[in-house]
């Protein structure tokens, strides 16, 4: 392979101008067809096979809701101090509010408070329900103004009126805040390579990638079920990759031109040493981002493929993009500063790090592991689940709709449970369905339970539950086990089948098959993680560090977003509103993404390390020069991840602003602790056992050359014809 980039490097900076056209072209033509073809996400995240899923199917079929598809908004209404909505004068306003809303074309009917009976105890708080001829996610802005407007009036007259629901309220996939990631990024770049116009090549380069990559997604929503907030996780990936391989093989580029390199041959190299680290690297991440499917949930496995999406186009754009616009910026690009002075002096000057890690090697390994494994603690008790609009800001409309709910019918209002109950069809089907609802009643954490609502044939009918917990209380969970397990029992005695369901029991149960998924994609990982370095670095101990190093940043990672979005510290620096569960399928992208990129670090430290090793045959002086030649690599790509991650972070959407903040923290802990400070820690106190490898087993391994060791051959072959 790395003869082929090597090649490929000196072929892109020769046909440079048709390269960069090419590219450019490419992504303006992706653009033409994703646009022509439409923007089409989902918003599924069901997984077939659920008992709460499979009741559903059954209860759609038997109960068909002709506007169960169609997009639906509340109008949620608080009257002003010592009035209610029952008064005459409240009934005239929202009377004449209702026409309003019913004027628009695009709203099929509105049922205001008293009619769908949903004032409270003490009729202060209430609700319109307006239901639209489109699905929610159709509906248009214009629409949304109108009942903004409504709304707005409504708290000019002294009410309190705030809106939620699908109709109204859309997750944002688009996050403005992202320019200060990639602002900062920029910074970072110019001053790792020296000048501005370096740095924004790496922005340039992941800017056309990761717009490849996203109309190639959009194009995919026509074809595929994609929920939108995959744009999320593939944006953040797209970009951070996209930059950081950028930096590798410019940072390698300019080392090649110290050395003394003419610029077409600097560029091939980078390409062929750098460029083969790079795809590998990718590759890793995409295995990683493909193993989401082994988990068996179809909207990660869309996330899945979406991230791979944008980084396998990050690896295009990086292998053909930089090298022709290195070449068209020639000379504008310098080379590394080379320091006067011998060898040995030039390893030990101006590497403070290295000297300290490698001089205090046990004392860096067990201050790196004890911090780690102290940010890890929260970890042991991580609860997750779903996020819901009373995680959002009060600034927003829905929160405070949210709010108006739960103190008018409680926490449990946002959690219902349903159960659908089958009976036999005979004279006693009523009593015994009403036996069912009595001791439904009965149940722990119940607090109301509503009558039957029964279907044409008389054999199926819906029991709502409303309980008194919210739908992420370990509560409310109980209380859905509860039932479950008093199923077999009623069936029994009473004649009645019964199965839960409802978004509360359906999202219980994605939770738990999520967390049941964990350990057996974590092995994969780890299993795949061991088998891919031993291949890489032929050492059996390099894989077991890298791997161990792994398992720490994932605990203080998952740590680390515990203590904050459930426990509630640091909250109001990172703007968070609410303590929430983490989000049921964040740990396994922060396995899956975080694997992926440990491994880059890991490579592009350790494979300089193997590369001295060979030459010298010194541990200690391979660690130091890894760290010399690599390590401040590693750590300005270690910044520019967290930079873009943090664009994230300051996003509004809790979901979106969670998934920054576990990657974040995830690079910093992995590229800052782990490879920078455990990592050669270890290499320093193992030595030469760290590249230890049975012979036999080298010999029917095959070897994958990311160092570009057989390029270098190449080239000094070439430099010893020109000399001679």
């Amino acid at each position: 392979m790395a003869k082929l980039l090597y090649r490929l490097g000196f072929w892109s900076a020769k046909n440079r101008i048709k390269v960069v056209v090419g590219s450019i072209s490419l992504v303006v033509v992706a653009a033409i067809v994703a646009l022509s073809m439409g923007i089409h996400f989902g918003e599924e995240t069901s997984i077939p096979g659920l008992a709460s899923q499979k009741t559903l199917e059954v209860m759609e079929r038997e109960f068909p809701n002709p506007q169960g598809s169609l997009g639906k908004t509340q109008l949620v209404l608080k009257a002003p101090a010592n009035e209610t909505l029952s008064s005459e004068a409240a009934q005239q306003l929202i009377n004449e509010k209702i026409k309003e809303l019913s004027a628009d074309q695009e709203v099929a009917m509105v049922v205001g408070p008293n009619e769908n009976h949903s004032l409270n105890a003490d009729k202060t708080i209430g609700y319109a329900t307006i239901t639209y001829k489109v699905p929610g996610a159709d509906v248009t802005k214009a629409s949304k103004d109108s009942v903004t407007k409504i709304a707005e009036s409504l708290r000019d007259a002294g009410w309190q009126a705030e809106l939620i629901g699908d109709g109204y309220v859309k997750m944002e996939t688009g996050n403005p805040t992202e320019a200060v990631g990639v602002l900062l990024a920029l910074v970072i770049l110019a001053v790792a390579l020296g000048s501005i116009i370096t740095g924004v090549l790496p922005i340039l380069t992941a800017g056309l990638g990761l717009g490849f990559g996203i109309m190639l997604i959009i194009i995919g929503t026509s074809l595929f079920d994609i929920p939108s907030f995959a744009l999320s996780l593939a944006g953040m990936l797209g970009l951070a990759v996209g930059i950081d391989y950028a930096l590798f093989i410019i940072a390698r580029y300019r080392q090649q031109l110290a050395e003394g390199y003419e610029r077409w041959e600097a560029i091939a190299i980078a390409t062929g040493t750098a460029g083969s680290a790079v795809v590998f690297a990718g590759v890793t991440v995409i295995i990683a981002l493909v193993g989401f499917s082994f988990v068996g949930v179809p909207f990660l496995t869309a996330m899945g493929m979406a991230g791979a999406i944008t980084v396998f186009t990050a690896i295009l754009m990086t292998i053909f993009a930089v090298p022709a616009i290195l070449e068209l910026l020639g000379d504008k690009i310098k080379a590394s500063a080379k320091r006067k002075g011998t060898e040995r002096k030039q390893a030990s000057r101006g590497n403070l790090w290295g000297r300290f890690v490698t001089g205090q090697p046990l004392v860096a390994v067990v201050l790196g592991v004890a911090l780690l494994a102290t940010v890890a603690l929260p970890f042991f008790h991580m609860e997750t689940g779903l996020g819901n609009d009373g995680h959002k800001s009060p600034d927003k409309t829905e929160r405070r709709a949210y709010d108006l709910l739960t103190e008018a019918y409680g926490e449990g209002y946002h959690g219902p449970l349903v159960i659908l109950a089958e009976t036999d069809g005979s004279k006693e089907s009523a009593a015994n369905l009403n036996k069912v609802i009595e001791e439904v009643k009965t149940y722990p954490n119940v607090v109301m339970v509503n009558p039957a609502i029964t279907n044409a044939s008389g054999k199926f009918s819906l029991i709502t539950v409303m309980p008194k917990t919210g739908p992420n209380d370990s509560e409310t969970l109980d209380l859905v086990h509860l039932i479950r397990d008093k199923a077999p029992e009623i069936e029994k005695q009473d004649h009645v089948k019964i199965g839960v369901t409802g978004s509360t029991a359906v999202n219980i149960d994605i939770t738990q098959k999520l967390n049941q998924a964990l350990p057996k994609f974590c092995l994969i990982i780890v299993g795949l993680a061991f088998v891919l370095l031993m291949l890489v670095f032929r050492s059996i101990l390099v894989p077991i560090k890298a791997v161990l190093g792994f398992i720490l940043s994932l605990g203080a990672t998952l740590g680390f977003v515990t203590y904050v979005v459930q426990d509630g510290h640091f909250q109001n620096l990172f703007h968070f509103y609410a303590k929430a569960p983490v989000f049921n399928f964040l740990p396994i992208i922060v396995v899956g993404v975080l694997f992926g990129l440990a491994m880059d670090y890991e490579v592009f430290l350790v494979s300089r390390m193997r590369e001295e090793f060979k030459k010298s045959g010194d541990a200690k002086k391979s660690v130091l020069a890894g760290i010399r030649h690599s390590g401040g690599v590693v750590m300005a790509a270690g910044l520019i991840m967290v930079a873009v991650f943090t664009g994230f972070v300051l996003a509004e959407e809790p979901m979106v602003k969670v998934m920054g903040l576990a990657l974040a923290f995830g690079v910093l802990f992995d590229a800052f602790v782990v490879r920078l400070l455990i990592v050669p820690g270890v290499m320093t106190l193992v030595g030469k056992s760290a590249w230890y490898f049975p012979k036999w087993l080298d010999r029917i391994l095959p070897n994958l050359d990311v160092e570009g060791e057989e390029v270098m051959k190449e080239v000094e072959k070439k430099r010893l014809r020109v000399v001679e």
